[in-house]
């Protein structure tokens, strides 16, 4: 029979050392650290051949983890993400930020000491397929936390699948407050409980302290959920406010306003409507890259407007456009841009200049780290804190400790929860603008970079 390793044998003595501690040893046992019978004395070394380094006190033996890297059986979170379908250039933000807090956070320890792993499935941009999605994710993979897909339609269709199994849902970017009224969904990105009523006020108010402020008004709008609702309220609460009405009230003129369906991609009538008409300034509540095309085909028609405005934006794409997108508008929780990033201190700068590292590689059209992936990086801390602070994996347990305690972010600084609210937290929303080919952040004044630049034209 072969002899033991050396790893074996000093596995071996660790046991008996251990046991020493408890018991006096047995007559005849041969002291610690003394071979046992028959085992080979250690090769003398030669002369002049250095003696092995001593590891100093405390150091761990070899094949032990590092202090702080996450042991045992993964922690599983699943999700959904549109990474095919309309919805694909702003996911693959989400993706990358996901993946990267991951990373980060087991470099950290884990969660509970235990690594995270993500099980996301791409749901192609369907409202459709997702609450199938999120039920295999909980019943057939057996996932032990779950984070919400992008865009407040999918959103909404997973919230129903959390509420029924009971799981926490933070969630990146819904923002129809009405109809979260899930006590465990936790958004990430907040524009007020009523974002029919904040954003169109914030827009005007930005507007407004323009030296020729915009007039004549034309809305262009997306009949999804989300966006429909910013333009015209709630459908079944009357006088509730939306940006049509609120501009009426404001005293401009609304020269159009167009509705389309959801999954739109052919704009040259909308385009000849609005050349036609020749507003001062265009609200297009829209998603991803439908204001692109827009602007596409209105470029076709030799037509470019004086100012316009894009709710939801894949922020991208639009700055490919170049000089036809140049002072575009859309709303922002947070921009890289340097006066920022000097203010928020060397955590923000870290996070965002490794964010670009991965999104360059990527092969992102635009790699800042902007609101988009601020929203998906507080969605995680959001779900971590929540861990945490219960200290088990318990949903009911995650859920009290977030509405009794809140979360501290990156971002935002701490949050509170209130489900009279749907959870939504006191707003960091504000306007920002193409400005020289990049996205800076331009309203309200105390959280600008440069100020708000007026028509092109």
């Amino acid at each position: 029979m072969s002899q033991p390793s050396t790893a074996l044998r000093a596995a071996s003595l660790l046991f008996i050392l251990t046991l020493a501690g408890c018991a006096a040893p047995a007559p005849g046992t041969p002291a610690p650290g003394t071979p046992a019978p028959g085992t080979p004395a250690p090769a003398t070394p030669a002369p002049g051949t250095p003696a092995p380094a001593t590891p100093a006190p405390g150091t761990p033996a070899p094949g032990t983890p590092a202090p702080g890297t996450p042991v045992g059986d993964a922690i599983v979170v699943g999700s959904t993400l549109s990474i095919t379908g309309a919805f694909g250039p702003t996911a693959a933000i989400h993706q990358i930020a996901g993946d990267q807090f991951i990373e980060q956070l087991n470099a950290a320890g884990g969660l509970l000491g235990r690594p995270l792993e993500w099980s996301m499935l791409d749901d192609e941009s369907d409202q459709a397929s997702v609450a199938d999605l999120y039920e295999r994710l909980i019943t057939q993979e057996g996932v032990d936390l779950i984070l919400g897909p992008y865009a407040t339609p999918l959103i909404l269709s997973a919230m129903g699948v959390a509420e029924r199994h009971g799981f926490v849902l933070p969630q990146h970017t819904a923002v129809l407050a009405p109809l979260l009224t899930y006590d465990c969904q936790f958004p990430a990105w907040s524009i007020s409980p009523t974002p029919n009523d904040f954003i169109p006020n914030q827009l005007f108010d930005a507007l407004a302290s323009l030296p020729q402020p915009p007039q004549r008004i034309a809305f262009v709008t997306n009949q999804s959920g989300s966006t429909d609702f910013v333009t015209y309220g709630l459908a079944d609460v009357e006088d509730s406010p939306g940006a049509l009405s609120i501009a009426q009230e404001r005293g401009l003129d609304v020269v159009v306003d167009i509705r389309y369906p959801p999954g739109t991609s052919e704009w040259a009538a909308q385009a000849g409507q609005l050349r036609d008409l020749d507003p001062d300034f265009i609200m297009m509540n829209s998603l991803g890259v439908e204001s692109v095309g827009l602007i596409q085909a209105m470029e076709q028609l030799n037509y470019r407007p004086p100012l316009m405005f894009s709710l939801f934006p894949a922020p991208g794409p639009l700055l490919g456009l170049g000089e036809p997108a140049e002072n575009h508008l859309s709303v922002s929780m947070f921009e890289p841009n340097e006066p920022i990033l000097e203010r928020m201190g060397p955590e923000v700068r870290e996070v965002v200049e490794e964010f670009e590292r991965r999104a360059t590689e990527a092969g992102l059209p635009y790699t800042a780290f902007e609101t988009q992936a601020t929203s998906s990086w507080t969605a995680w801390e959001i779900l971590a804190a929540g861990v945490e602070g219960a200290g088990s994996l318990d949903h009911e347990a995650i859920c009290d400790y977030l509405l009794q305690n809140g979360a501290d972010t990156t971002f935002h600084g701490h949050l509170t929860f209130d489900p009279e609210q749907s959870n939504f937290w006191e707003t960091t929303s504000g306007i920002k603008q193409i400005q020289d080919g990049d996205w800076v952040m331009a309203w309200p004044d105390d959280r600008a970079a440069a100020p708000l630049r007026g028509p092109q034209n």
